[in-house]
């Protein structure tokens, strides 16, 4: 690790090794099972989907630097009962709530329609994946919940699936990077997410291998498909050549009638059309490993190394500095990716680089996130929620926990050491 960053590094080891208890939240009304909160005020007793997710990652990590089997075994019931609360709420049709807090109904703000609204994102195969993972294979907790799950997924898989393959959100509500201009006030189910389709990939090779797992191969076989033509669907409509990135597309296209006689002669033979807006979702089908070799080189030389679009002194901006979208003031509901460095999106642009083997760019990137976070934590003894990209200032929400603790496993591999990784 270079000198110069390891005092950051060893302020986040110090504060996050003594905190992390305070991400843990007991059973009780409407949980059945204890589990994990981002912390914060803002999230001080809520179970969220992809939050949950990226957090226990993290804390994984934290266990593992501490190498006690007893804090390890006191944090499993908090672990697993991220992914049985969810499910537990689960039925026959597949819909999972985006996130439920302490004393609410989980079913009170389930949409009339389900199938026309957004729902957990694509993660809580990841989640039960990566834990059973981390126990040899072991996910024998669930089998009873294996078919909740597959329901999960193949609500997404019939309900929120286009045509040509993509996935799509229902509408612009609690897609996780909240104000992408690819989705925010834009009209129903019209975004082929680029950030989606990557969750959706991970999502279906995870329960293939929890098939697996539980001795479902037949099962596991058929979601392992649905990931092979998904991951045709984001080469064919996703990848853009002339400009060496992955963008979201439109699916807002009025349908072919051939009932008319206008434009018989040749209706068009597309079924969407690129977004060529850079959102730092494009590196995500690196971290997906739907990137050939190729593809990625040309992400990371004419994107990812770009001064002039995403990249900055303090990490990866959420939306190129060339859109002129781009923004920086602060905001809640929705929080603000319109530029912003979120801890979330330097860590899986920076798997992504380990994975495609830019060893020196995912250095870069990593100390960068150190020297931000330890750097908060010195002047303010606390994390925030994101930060302006040319000098680290924090702009909102100071207490957040949840995936800034990622910061521990880019450490871990910095150091050389075991980083935790997820599924």
């Amino acid at each position: 690790m270079n000198d110069a960053i390891r005092p950051y590094a060893e302020a986040c080891k110090a504060h996050m090794h003594a905190d992390y208890e305070g991400m843990f939240r007991e059973a009780g009304n409407p949980f059945p099972y204890p589990f994990l909160t981002p912390g914060s005020a803002s999230y001080g007793d809520v179970l969220w989907d992809w939050d949950s997710w990226a957090s226990n990652i993290a804390l994984r990590q934290i266990l593992h630097d501490l190498g006690s089997k007893e804090k390890a075994e006191a944090a499993e019931p908090y672990e697993r009962g991220c992914v049985l609360n969810m499910l537990s709420w689960c039925g026959g049709d597949g819909y999972v709530p985006i996130m439920v807090a302490r004393g609410q109904d989980p079913h009170a703000n389930r949409p009339a329609n389900i199938y026309k609204e957004n729902m957990h994102k694509p993660v809580l195969a990841q989640h039960a994946a990566f834990l059973a993972q981390m126990a040899g294979g072991d996910a024998e907790w669930m089998r009873e919940k294996c078919f909740p799950l597959q329901a999960f997924v193949n609500n997404y898989r019939n309900h929120h699936r286009h045509a040509n393959g993509l996935y799509y959100w229902q509408t612009d509500f609690a897609v996780g990077v909240d104000n992408d201009p690819c989705i925010f006030y834009r009209p129903p189910a019209s975004c082929g997410s680029i950030y989606l389709n990557c969750l959706m990939y991970k999502e279906l090779l995870a329960l293939a291998y929890l098939c697996d797992c539980l001795n479902l191969d037949e099962v596991g076989a058929q979601y392992r498909q649905d990931a092979y033509h998904l991951h045709e669907a984001v080469q064919a409509h996703c990848w853009d050549e002339r400009d060496g990135f992955f963008y979201n597309v439109d699916l807002n296209l009025l349908p072919i009638d051939n009932s008319q006689w206008l434009h018989t002669g040749q209706p068009r033979d597309y079924d969407c059309l690129i977004m060529r807006i850079g959102v730092w979702s494009g590196f995500m089908a690196l971290w997906a490993g739907i990137a050939t070799e190729d593809q990625a080189a040309r992400v990371v030389e004419e994107h990812y190394r770009n001064e002039r679009t995403f990249k900055a002194p303090f990490g990866v901006r959420t939306l190129s500095k060339m859109e002129k979208m781009y923004n920086l003031r602060a905001s809640g509901n929705p929080s603000s990716w319109l530029g912003p460095i979120w801890g979330i999106a330097n860590y899986l642009t920076f798997r992504g680089l380990v994975n495609y083997g830019f060893t020196q760019d995912a250095t870069d990137l990593a100390e960068k996130t150190v020297r931000l976070f330890g750097g908060d934590l010195q002047r303010f003894g606390a994390l925030h929620e994101y930060y302006q990209p040319e000098n680290g200032e924090p702009i909102l929400n100071r207490g957040f926990q949840n995936w800034n603790y990622l910061v521990l496993n880019m450490i871990a591999w910095l150091e050389g050491r075991e980083a935790v990784q997820e599924f």
